[in-house]
């Protein structure tokens, strides 16, 4: 179910912004209404459908109108056209008491430069925004030291901001956003001023926490691989308007402009592209149960295969085998499962093809690709790997 629906949204900067909607709605450009009226294009135009749930990131160079957009969202910024639709309501039509409903109940933010008052503890300063709402201070202490904890910074809950680092203050901002248990988390650029190493921390973090707590996230940065690396859906955003959208294998193996291909030509792909993209579907696999010795060597046999792997009936995978192994398993006449090989390398559909290159240099046989419950999904061979890396001039 769409959560946000953005609806042909223009916001433009400066006196008579009902000047520039027209000239832009005549077909004139963002430079050409700053030349002819002195009038800024900050959103040109821009349609979105964002589910419940997903992490929707929004990226763009600096000026491309991404933070002028998110901003809208929650009408920090009024949009001169379009409709914003929350949950099916549109907001633009709402008076400015039931904007701050919005803001106070189903919309978290969290900025760049933490915005912490120096003055409060972390307790307090997560517990703000219930105590705006009113809520007793046993009450929201509560719910502010479980949110510390969720963050990794239980202990600190009686420190200052200025006792805490860089990193350590922006995990303050997403208790406090997260505090209030909102649905859609708005989030602009809020790990650019972190240092390289922390950065990752916190992406990790954000992935580890929209696992467990499932909230709608807008999430803006002007980094392609942190948005390679975090959103499900990325949209890419210039001179105020969307140039693409997609998943991140989709916007990296078609560029819709040269635009988008000058963005991604420096990408490392090997960390972006899964698994999932480039297994195939197993030919032929034994089946514990019903397959025998005699039967899985026929069958290897006429595949040519050196080595063959073995599901359960729910296609659980339980190993491989090797036909040296069942050739002296028939001799010995032993059972066919006592030749099953269980140091099969395994791994998930999301496995980047950086992580599956360690284990391409670690195992010779194939590499079975498994859900959780170990369901096989697909096998990736050497070739495939090296295929795909050649054919995206890795």
């Amino acid at each position: 179910m769409e959560q946000i629906e953005v609806k042909n949204v223009v916001k433009i900067f400066g006196k008579n912004p009902e000047r520039g909607l027209r000239m832009l709605n005549e077909g004139q450009s963002k430079d050409e209404i700053l030349e002819k009226a002195n009038l800024t294009v900050g959103v040109g135009g821009v349609s979105l459908s964002i589910p419940k749930g997903e992490l929707f990131v929004i990226m763009g160079l600096s000026g491309s109108g991404k933070s002028t957009l998110l901003r809208c969202l929650n009408r920090l910024h009024e949009p001169t056209a379009g409709q914003i639709l929350v949950d099916g309501e549109d907001i633009t039509q709402m008076d400015r008491a039931q904007v701050r409903e919005l803001r106070r109940e189903k919309m978290g933010m969290v900025f760049q430069n933490f915005a912490l008052y120096p003055n409060r503890t972390i307790a307090d300063n997560v517990a703000f925004g219930l105590e705006i709402k009113g809520m007793a201070k046993a009450e929201r202490l509560e719910i502010a030291h479980e949110m510390i904890q969720s963050v990794g910074l239980g202990g600190y809950e009686d420190s200052y901001p200025s006792e805490l680092s860089g990193g350590m203050q922006q995990r303050v901002g997403l208790a406090r956003a997260l505090a209030a248990d909102p649905d859609i988390l708005l989030m602009d650029e809020p790990f650019s001023a972190l240092d390289p190493l922390i950065r990752k921390d916190m992406q990790q973090e954000l992935i580890r926490l929209q696992g467990k707590m499932n909230k709608t996230i807008v999430f803006i940065t002007h980094d392609l691989d942190e948005a390679l690396s975090l959103g499900d859906t990325i949209a890419i955003m210039r001179d105020g308007k969307v140039v693409q959208q997609g998943c991140a294998e989709d916007i990296l193996k078609n560029p819709e402009n040269d635009y988008v291909v000058k963005f991604t030509e420096d990408v490392d792909r090997s960390k972006i592209l899964t698994a999932q993209a480039i297994m195939e579907r197993p030919k032929d696999v034994l089946v514990a149960g019903r397959d025998g010795i005699d039967r899985a060597l026929y069958k290897m046999e006429r595949t040519k295969f050196s080595n063959m792997l073995v599901v359960d009936r729910q296609r659980r995978l339980l190993g491989y085998v090797l036909p040296e192994d069942l050739v002296l398993a028939k001799k010995e006449e032993r059972d066919f499962t006592e030749s099953i090989r269980t140091d099969v390398c395994t791994v998930e559909p999301e496995t980047s093809m950086r992580d599956l290159l360690d284990d391409l240099e670690e195992t010779q046989s194939p590499i079975a690709v498994t859900n959780g419950d170990r369901v096989l999904q697909g096998v990736i061979v050497r070739g495939s790997v090296v295929a795909a890396l050649a054919r995206r001039g890795m």
